[in-house]
C-alpha cells in the first residue's frame, strides 16, 4: 500500500479502501480502478492524498499497464475517450477545480468585506494557467465540453462562462485588453446567486411563483454586492444585464437593445449556452446541438444578431469530427457542418454511408459520444 497525493494520481491505479467526502458521502469503492473522471472526482471533493496498491518496481509497469485499457484494443473510441486520453486533460481538470475553489473563496471574500479591493490580476494570471494548458481554441471546449461531470455550482458555472466568453471575444476579434474584461465579466456575472439560500437554489423541483420571483433578483443582488468594487463597470454592468434580452422579454428590467451593456449581451449567450449543456438538480443538460437548435429559433430577437451568428457558427464548427448519438438509437460521425443548417450536419454512419442530415428532417442529434 502506498499513500500518493492527487497529482501524482494516474488512470488504472487501484486505491486499497472506501474513500468518503467530509460529509461522509462515499466516492470510490475499496478496489476501485482510477479513471481520469475519478482522480478530477476526487479533487472536487478535496481529497488530497489516497492510498493506492503498491507494486514493485519491476512489477509495477506491466501492471499498470494492464490496468489501462489499451487504445489498439479498443473498439472505435469516441472523438470524447481520445480528448479525456490526453494526458494534458488531467493537468486542466486539477487546474480547473483549483480556480472553481479560487472563484469560491473570493466570492466568499468579497461578501464578507464588500468594502476592499480585489486582485483581479492574480485571478487573471491563474485563468490564463488554465487557459495555456489548451493548445488550441477547439481544445479548449473540446476539454469544457468533457467537463460536465459533478460540479453544477454557481461557481463553476461563472467558470464556464469566463471561459467561453474569452472565446466568443477571440472570435470577435476583441483586443487581449477587452478579453479581459470579458473574462471577469463571465467570473463575476452569477455573483448575485449567492444571496439566495441554497435550498432554492438547488432544489430539484419546479419552483414556485414566489421562488422564482426571488431567482430573478439575482442580478440586482449581484450588482449591489459588486456596485462599491473598484472595478470596470462593464463587470458589474454585466451582473445586472446578463438576463435582459433585446426583444425587451428579458429580467430584472425589461430592457431592450438599446440599453444593455455589450458586454452583457456576449455574457448572456454564454450563459444560455453553459446552462442549457449542463446538467442540473432538475433536469439532464441539452446536447450542443439541440442548444443551438433553440438559438436558431429565437436568438436572432433576443440577442445582438452580431454575436448569436458568429457564436453560432463557430461553436457548431467544433463538434465537427465528434461522434453523436442520434435520435433513432445509431451513432455516427459529424464530418461536416451545413453553414445554412447548423444543427443538420453531413454525417457518416458506423457503415461508413454519409447522411446529409438536411435531406432527412427526422433525424436529430440528441447527444455528443
Amino acid at each position: 500500500m502506498k499513500i500518493l497525493p492527487i497529482k501524482d494520481l494516474r488512470p488504472g491505479m487501484v486505491v486499497t479502501e472506501p474513500i468518503y467526502t467530509n460529509s461522509g458521502q462515499k466516492i470510490l469503492d475499496a478496489d476501485s480502478i482510477l479513471t481520469s473522471e475519478s482522480i478530477y472526482r476526487l479533487s472536487f471533493y478535496s481529497i488530497h492524498s489516497v492510498n493506492v496498491k503498491e507494486v514493485d518496481n519491476e512489477g509495477s509497469s506491466e501492471q499498470y499497464t494492464a490496468m489501462i485499457p489499451n487504445p489498439s484494443r479498443a473498439s472505435n473510441p469516441s472523438y470524447s475517450q481520445k480528448v479525456k486520453a490526453q494526458p494534458e486533460f488531467m493537468t486542466y481538470q486539477i487546474e480547473y477545480v483549483k480556480l472553481i475553489n479560487s472563484i469560491r473563496e473570493l466570492f466568499e471574500k468579497i461578501i464578507r468585506h464588500p468594502d476592499s479591493p480585489i486582485d483581479t490580476k492574480h485571478l487573471l494570471e491563474d485563468f490564463s494557467s488554465l487557459v495555456s494548458i489548451c493548445r488550441t481554441t477547439v481544445d479548449l471546449l473540446d476539454k469544457l465540453h468533457n467537463m460536465r461531470l459533478d460540479d453544477d455550482s454557481v461557481y463553476a458555472h461563472c467558470l464556464n462562462v469566463a471561459l467561453l466568453s474569452r472565446v466568443i471575444g477571440k472570435w470577435l476579434r476583441f483586443t487581449p485588453e477587452e478579453r479581459n474584461v470579458l473574462t471577469l465579466c463571465g467570473l463575476f456575472h452569477d455573483i448575485g446567486k449567492t444571496s439566495i439560500p441554497d435550498e432554492i437554489l438547488n432544489k430539484p423541483d419546479k419552483y414556485t411563483e414566489e421562488e422564482f420571483t426571488l431567482i430573478k433578483q439575482h442580478p440586482l443582488f449581484g450588482y449591489k454586492i459588486l456596485k462599491k468594487l473598484p472595478i470596470d463597470e462593464r463587470i458589474k454592468k454585466a451582473a445586472l444585464h446578463h438576463h435582459e434580452r433585446y426583444d425587451g422579454s428579458g429580467y430584472p428590467q425589461g430592457l431592450q437593445a438599446a440599453d444593455i451593456d455589450d458586454y452583457a449581451g456576449i455574457i448572456a449567450i454564454a450563459d444560455v449556452y453553459d446552462a442549457t449543456t449542463s446538467a442540473r438538480s432538475y433536469r439532464s443538460p441539452l446536447c450542443p446541438f439541440q442548444a443551438i437548435a433553440m438559438f436558431e429559433k429565437d436568438g436572432l430577437q433576443k440577442y445582438s444578431p452580431q454575436y448569436i451568428l458568429t457564436f453560432l457558427d463557430r461553436i457548431a464548427s467544433t463538434y465537427q469530427n465528434n461522434r453523436v448519438l442520434l435520435n433513432n438509437g445509431q451513432s455516427a460521425t459529424v464530418v461536416m457542418i451545413n453553414s445554412s443548417h447548423l444543427t443538420k450536419p453531413m454525417i457518416q454512419m458506423d457503415d461508413g454511408s454519409v447522411i446529409d442530415m438536411q435531406k432527412k428532417p427526422e433525424l436529430e442529434i440528441v447527444k455528443i459520444i
